[in-house]
């Protein structure tokens, strides 16, 4: 079905501190290793172990702004502890997944219906989208699943959907071609 629309962007998020809250956008560039700013510091605490959000929650209620000096500084408050940001480093490969959901996914989340072995907690998603077609009352699972093996694209970007994530919310993308998306850009099957 190359060529026709399967759904719209309606959201747009990076987290540029891996554990904190996300930065919403309006257009992001898409290179090789995802979306421009992306996941591309780690909290370290004082005892030089990475924290993620599960082992410190009040990174969650964190703002990351991208600016590491006053990142480290709104985390070292906001845990009431030492911290400072390292670099995360790529994949050997450079490449890195661009995580998309859509807002039924989340409508049915939030209502229980989840497939078995499913959290519904926050994705994290970078890239929100609106799926016609696509209601609460659909079956259980997410269109967007059905896209796993298969090409879109995004604006000018194209993204290969390689696999589901963990807590099976949506699915993961590899980047195939950089480009740009934006709130408003058609979903195309590619």
């Amino acid at each position: 079905m190359a060529g026709v629309s399967a759904g719209t962007v309606v959201g747009i998020s990076v987290y540029p501190v891996r554990g904190c809250a996300g930065t919403r956008l309006r257009q992001a560039d898409v290179g090789p290793s995802g979306l421009a700013g992306d996941r591309a510091w780690a909290v370290v605490g004082a005892d030089g172990r990475v924290l993620r959000a599960k082992d410190a929650p009040a990174l969650a209620g964190v703002p990351a702004t991208g600016d590491p000096a006053a990142d480290a500084a709104a985390v070292t408050a906001a845990l009431g502890a030492p911290a400072r940001l390292e670099p995360l480093t790529a994949r050997p490969d450079g490449s890195a997944a661009v995580h998309l959901v859509s807002r039924q996914a989340l409508d049915r989340a939030a209502a229980g219906v989840v497939p078995a072995g499913c959290g519904a907690e926050d994705p994290r998603a970078n890239l929100l989208l609106d799926l016609p077609g696509d209601t609460p009352a659909d079956t259980p699972g997410d269109l967007e699943r059905d896209w796993v093996g298969r090409r879109l694209r995004l604006g000018s970007a194209v993204l290969e959907v390689t696999r589901l994530p963990k807590h099976c919310l949506g699915v993961y993308a590899e980047v195939v071609q950089p480009g740009t998306v934006a709130v408003g850009d058609a979903v195309v099957p590619a």
